[in-house]
């Protein structure tokens, strides 16, 4: 029988990939940098396959190395259930936390789930608001957590997530090319609603606004009727809907990123726990899943921009 993994070398290989380098990951894990390579060579020698290859004077994954990765979390995050379980001293109290509702139908339900069955005694209060004012409430004291978009001209926040922004349509009622492009954007603070004007004023696009709302559900509901085209975060792409790109005059988007603001003298425990839950539930979302009868420029987006640079930073809602 094959002995099991080490649970000690997982977490090292982790700290590799998130740092960036076997020099930042050995003062992660608290051990020497000879230490962490010799975990290191010891993982590979129990599976038997190479996970990291000289990239200049670093290192990068293999492919090998990129599907551990995704095991490694998982058996951590599983370790880390199991523990809290049985430790008898659990976190207790209310933990604050806001959040863009688009973020919240999205991401928040693997959150809170995971979250309140390895901390059943923490009370979550959740508030959904625009990143901006989330942003408003953090610096009042009135959140102890808030998942934003990263804008680091409004408000700082550590990066935790990065995925293409789409222009989207309905697949089901194409765009008329004689008419001025409908828009179904945020509020005018909204700087995602600032750069698809501003895009489509360079490209010479004819717009309109014709539906204003912070709610994501409103903005779908006018992209799925046909009656708008909006901006959206890959991951937020349901079905019925089509990217548009270049190919349909749609000049391209920087990726968007997602940040975590922490209020100051918030319990390390507390906070410690909730963001371990944000960063992993985050890491664990796959591209939106797209129906085999959609159109093909949605399967084509989410193929070969899964993996987006995080060289532009876009603040969003």
């Amino acid at each position: 029988m094959s002995a099991p993994l080490d649970i000690d070398q997982l977490q090292t290989f982790i700290a590799i990939v998130d740092s960036g380098s076997f020099t930042k990951a050995a003062d992660r894990v608290f051990k020497t940098q000879s230490a962490v390579s010799m975990q290191m060579r010891r993982l590979e020698e129990r599976v038997g396959k190479q996970l990291f290859i000289k990239d200049g004077r670093g290192n990068r994954l293999t492919a090998e190395g990129e599907k551990l990765l995704n095991y490694a979390r998982r058996i951590i995050r599983l370790n880390n259930e199991a523990m809290a379980a049985f430790d008898d001293n659990r976190l207790e109290g209310t933990l604050r936390i806001g959040t863009p509702d688009d973020y919240a139908d999205r991401y928040m339900p693997e959150i809170i789930g995971r979250f309140a069955k390895t901390h059943p005694n923490v009370e979550l209060y959740i508030v959904c608001e625009p990143s901006v004012d989330l942003g408003e409430r953090m610096h009042r004291g009135e959140l102890d957590i808030a998942l934003v978009t990263h804008n680091p001209r409004e408000r700082m926040s550590d990066v935790v997530r990065t995925e293409p922004l789409c222009w989207v349509g309905s697949a089901n009622h194409p765009l008329r090319d004689d008419a001025p492009i409908p828009l179904a954007v945020g509020r005018r603070d909204c700087q995602w609603r600032q750069l698809a004007c501003s895009a489509l004023d360079a490209g010479g696009r004819d717009y309109q606004i014709l539906f204003t709302s912070w709610s994501c559900t409103v903005v779908a509901a006018a992209v799925l009727a046909g009656m708008a085209v909006s901006v959206m975060p890959e991951s937020a792409l349901r079905t019925g809907m089509k990217v548009l790109t270049q190919a349909d005059g749609f000049p391209p988007l920087p990726p968007v990123q997602i940040g975590i603001m922490k209020r100051a003298g918030l319990s390390a425990s507390l906070m410690n726990a909730i963001t371990a839950h944000i960063s992993a539930c985050l890491d664990n979302i796959t591209p939106a899943v797209v129906d085999d009868d959609l159109d093909s420029d949605v399967k084509t987006y989410a193929r070969y921009h899964s993996r987006p640079r995080a060289s532009h930073i876009l603040p969003g809602w």
